[in-house]
This record gives C-alpha cells, structure tokens and sequence, in this order.
C-alpha cells in the first residue's frame, strides 16, 4: 500500500507574488488540492526557505547569497506562507536551505517518519523547487506524482517542456481536478 504526502513547496509571499508572474487564480486553485488532501486523510507537508538572522548558510551560495539581508528569516512577513493554503497546527513545516526540499532540511526524516512512500508536488517555481525536488526524490526512491497547475514558473516555455517532456519519466503528471477526482473516487 502506498502511502501519500502533498509537498507545498515554496508558496510563500515573497514567491508568490513573483511567480507565476502572478497567476491570481494558482493560489485559489492550489488551496483546492490541500482542502482535498486533508478530507481524504493525506497529510500536507509545506516546505519553506528561511535562513537565520545574517543568512550565514547563504554565504557560498551564488542564488541565495545575492538575497537582501533579513529576506526569509523568522521576521520577513514576505516569506510566510501563501495564507490562501496556511498549514494547520498539526501540519509539518519543514525549512529548506536551497533550492531542494531535501538539501538542509529534515524533510526525508519527517516523510520516512510518516511511512510516506509516494510524493505529490506541487509549489514554485517548476525549473526550481519542483525539479530539484523530483530528481532528489526519485533518487530516494520515492513513487511521485507533479500536480502541473499546482506548480508554476516565470517562463511558460520551461514550465510546459517540464510538465509535459521531463517530470513524466520520473512521476505521473496530473492536474489538481484530476487528482482530486482519484481522491475521491
């Protein structure tokens, strides 16, 4: 039996507001999968960058040095999560330090601890988060699934060769409706 977790990665403010460059209706449209998840018992896992006050973990990266100073730190409001798709209390958050969900955070720990073998993947941005996630994750032997309007990127063209040519030799690629619809089925 395969067990199944949703990964929210990413949905926070500062992206949000940057990325899909902004589609108004992703948020709305993703806050469907997690209302769907949570009435069939699936847990939601948010995956989060943060940094600590000064970004000392940043120092040697060439995309996460450039942030401005105090950008995804406990005190930036821009990098709460989307409040359209706010974890509950007894939701996992899980804080990344790259672009990955699994480099720098505990995430393959809280997944194993769940008996999560089978990943669903959403968030922002598809050539970012979601990529790095599904090769580390396939690696991991993880079974995925990318909800592909539950992702989204600055640059269409990239999004649609992921979705359609890449993610697919790795994971199924759905939509949220549909993914629903095998929920409740």
């Amino acid at each position: 039996m395969t067990n199944s977790a949703l990964l929210v990665m990413d949905v926070q403010k500062a992206i949000t507001d940057r990325v899909p460059d902004p589609d108004p209706d992703y948020t709305p449209r993703l806050a469907r999968a997690v209302a769907a998840a949570r009435s069939a018992g699936v847990p939601v896992v948010f995956v989060v960058v943060g940094f600590r006050p000064g970004h000392p973990e940043t120092k040697s990266s060439p995309l996460f040095g450039a942030l401005p100073d105090g950008a995804f730190t406990d005190d930036d409001p821009q990098a709460a999560i989307h409040p359209d798709v706010a974890p509950r209390p007894d939701e996992s958050i899980v804080t990344k330090k790259r672009v990955s969900a699994f480099v720098g955070s505990d995430l393959d720990l809280v997944l194993r601890g769940g008996a999560i073998d089978h990943l669903v993947l959403t968030g922002l941005a598809t050539s970012g988060v979601v990529l790095s996630t599904l090769r580390q994750a396939a690696d991991l032997d993880y079974r995925l699934t990318v909800l592909a309007d539950g992702c989204g990127d600055a640059d269409p063209e990239v999004h649609r060769v992921l979705t359609e040519k890449v993610f697919p030799r790795q994971a199924d690629v759905t939509t949220i409706d549909a993914w629903i619809s095998d929920l409740t089925a």
